[in-house]
């Protein structure tokens, strides 16, 4: 038995990628976040984890990035800020904020409607 938790935010960012040499220009969008969690082992209140920590560890992880030009955001100021590296910065800061009976299942990032990037670690050992 599995269970999964998921939790949603928005924050609105412009960046400028560079596909194939030539840096477009900058423009901005309202991010959605969507991180989900899982794991086997509930807690003596029945609970994966609490919903209000996971939401304020990824407002905590998105606060640097709201309102911002992502170009001039660490880490993006040496990372192109595609959405795919947006994901994976998400992820990999989440995953180091949650419990050892939980583990991150994916991240996915939505800059415009119809696209999305997900991000899947590899399964823990």
């Amino acid at each position: 038995m599995m269970f999964e938790l998921e939790v949603r935010r928005t924050f609105s960012a412009a960046h400028a990628i560079v596909i194939r040499g030539q840096r477009e220009r900058v423009h901005g969008h309202d991010w959605h976040v969507e991180v989900v969690v899982a794991g086997i082992t509930l807690d003596e209140d029945g609970l994966l984890c609490d919903f209000h920590q996971l939401e304020a560890d990824l407002d905590e992880v998105l606060r640097p990035m709201q309102s911002s030009n992502l170009n001039e955001t660490p880490p993006f100021d040496t990372v192109n800020p595609t959405a795919e590296a947006v994901a994976r910065f998400i992820g990999v800061q989440m995953a180091s904020r949650l419990a050892k009976n939980v583990q991150l299942r994916s991240v996915r990032v939505t800059e415009a409607p119809g696209c999305a990037a997900r991000y899947v670690p590899l399964e823990r050992s």
